[in-house]
């Protein structure tokens, strides 16, 4: 009985362990199985990517097609050489009024933008005190006078006298002494006369030209020096534009060259050339004056004025592109050229140097070369290298000549 029961628990342990095996060879299989499908996958999924790739490479314009953009040649045109300086206009025919004596402003008999014609009385000064100088050298010259005429009688009789030979030579010699002396002592009190009569005169403030008053700063009853600004009078019309060059280009400057001046928005206005050149150098600012005539016809421009003057030192040829052709990328400025490569037409992004303004357009001085082709739109949308189909400008001719 011992035994058949050892017999049946053996069987029992044999096939529970039949079964752990089979379960583990299905385990292993399954997992065998899943690892190869993945390889599989991987292997097609590569197989794949590099058709993709190779069909890529055969075909670019299916891979990117060409973007349309508009071009424009760029063109070689004369471009002026400019400075721009700082001028300040002033008249010839404006005239500072001081006061040539001290005194009380009695009556002012203008108002500031009146016109006036020359020896007009602009202000009087109260004469009081030199009319009454005035007054006292007459009254000297007449008692001179009458010593004068006592001095001729005395003289006249001296010489009867003295034919009668009644009196001395030295008496008839003191006699003529006498009158010649009151005779100058007449001349010297009527110069003196005139001399304080001249000076009465300059009480009465006059215009010394035809002009147009200016601000009249003082009031009636304000006390006034030889020092003190009373008004000034201007005759509109011709002004010199004073410009002020820096001394490093005063070998550049000569009389004739072009002058230009701007207004605020940088347009030309008024077109000269200069008239004169300093031959000396400013000490304090190193600078060279150089004058200009302005017509000024109009009366546009202002005494003392200050207006931006543009010199013209020569010009040049040089390449010009449009300015909406023109990007600035941190402080750089870029174009986009049209570039055939053989294998087809791309975008290339050229840093540029830039001059000045011409119109619509900019002066290049380095990137642009004659005969580039310039892209002048849709270039926010290009990139280095990017596939391009040329377009001609629809304005492209009228840009480059301008």
């Amino acid at each position: 009985m011992l035994l058949l029961t050892t017999v049946v628990r053996f069987e029992a342990i044999r096939a529970q362990m039949s079964r752990t095996i089979s379960i583990r060879n299905a385990e292993r299989s399954r997992g065998a199985g899943r690892r190869a499908a993945a390889g599989l996958l991987a292997l097609a999924t590569g197989v794949f990517a590099f058709g993709c790739q190779k069909s890529s490479a055969e075909n670019p314009a299916a891979a990117a097609p060409p973007i349309p953009v508009q071009v424009q040649i760029a063109v070689s045109v004369k471009i002026p050489e400019t400075t721009e300086y700082l001028s300040l206009l002033k008249s010839r025919h404006s005239a500072v009024i001081n006061p040539q004596v001290e005194g009380q402003i009695t009556r002012i008999l203008v108002r500031s933008g009146e016109r006036v014609a020359a020896g007009t009385p602009l202000l009087q000064i109260d004469p009081l005190r030199q009319e009454a100088v005035v007054n006292s050298q007459e009254a000297s010259r007449a008692a001179q006078e009458a010593s004068l005429r006592y001095a001729k009688i005395s003289l006249e009789r001296a010489k009867k006298l003295f034919d009668t030979g009644v009196i001395s030579k030295q008496e008839l010699d003191n006699a003529q002494t006498g009158y010649d002396a009151a005779l100058a002592q007449l001349k010297a009190s009527e110069e003196q006369v005139r001399q304080q009569t001249v000076q009465l005169h300059y009480y009465s403030v006059t215009s010394p030209m035809t002009g147009i008053v200016g601000d009249i700063p003082v009031r009636m009853g304000d006390r006034v020096t030889v020092s003190t600004l009373l008004t000034t009078v201007d005759e509109p019309g011709a002004l010199e534009a004073y410009i002020y060059v820096p001394a490093e280009r005063a070998k550049n400057l000569k009389p004739g060259l072009p002058v230009r001046l701007l207004d605020d928005a940088g347009q030309a206005g008024i077109e000269t050339h200069l008239s004169f050149v300093s031959p000396q150098v400013d000490t304090a600012t190193q600078t060279v004056l150089a004058k200009a005539m302005l017509e000024n016809r109009q009366t546009k421009l202002r005494i003392a004025q200050q207006v931006r003057a543009q010199i013209t030192w020569g010009t040049h040829e040089g390449p010009v592109i449009p300015v909406l052709a023109v990007q600035r990328i941190n402080g750089q400025f870029f174009a986009f050229l049209s570039v055939n490569e053989g294998k087809g037409t791309v975008a290339r992004q050229k840093p540029l140097k830039l001059g000045d303004a011409i119109g619509n357009n900019y002066a290049v001085l380095d990137g642009v070369n004659p005969g580039d082709h310039v892209i002048v739109s849709g270039t926010q949308f290009l990139q280095d290298g990017m596939p391009v189909t040329e377009q001609a400008a629809s304005e492209s001719k009228g840009s480059a000549t301008r």
